[in-house]
């Protein structure tokens, strides 16, 4: 089971550790991890993306509580959750598509050279899969992919 958890602690010194000490020593996997400081606070927002049964994900979430640095644990409700992609392609390839696809998935060409361009696209966690499968006719030499930003609304 995949699981979105937004952790507000303290923007200080080795709370990033802390907590990735924490799912490290119970041999709990992070999928994706994103942090950025809440503006006109002395916060930060993680978003984490982690899998496991329900009683693991439970348990992620009262040890995320007990971190001393931590503010609050949002572990359910509804989030807008977006995630980005960026793929180099080469200019020999077939464009033909291209721009279509790039707008059904919020993308747009986000630099280029001589013999490249680097799309970008931001969108949901399942359409950057697609978006990357579709790509693929490309041939795209090079693809990086951000973790999960979520906001609880």
């Amino acid at each position: 089971m995949r699981r979105v958890l937004s952790v507000i602690v303290l923007n200080e010194d080795g709370v990033l550790s802390r907590i990735s000490g924490l799912f490290a020593g119970r041999g709990y996997n992070i999928d994706s991890l994103t942090v950025a400081p809440i503006p006109k606070t002395n916060l930060s927002r993680l978003t984490i993306v982690t899998s496991g049964s329900a009683p693991v994900l439970e348990q992620i979430v009262k040890q995320l509580h007990k971190l001393i640095p931590t503010y609050k644990v949002i572990e359910s409700g509804q989030f807008v959750e977006k995630e980005m992609a960026l793929v180099k392609i080469p200019l020999n390839e077939d464009f033909n598509g291209l721009d279509a696809m790039l707008k059904a998935y919020n993308g747009t060409i986000a630099s280029s050279g001589e013999d490249f361009i680097v799309v970008m696209v931001a969108d949901d966690y399942d359409r950057i899969d697609n978006f990357l499968k579709a790509v693929k006719k490309y041939n795209p030499t090079d693809i990086v992919r951000s973790g999960s930003v979520a906001m609880d609304i």
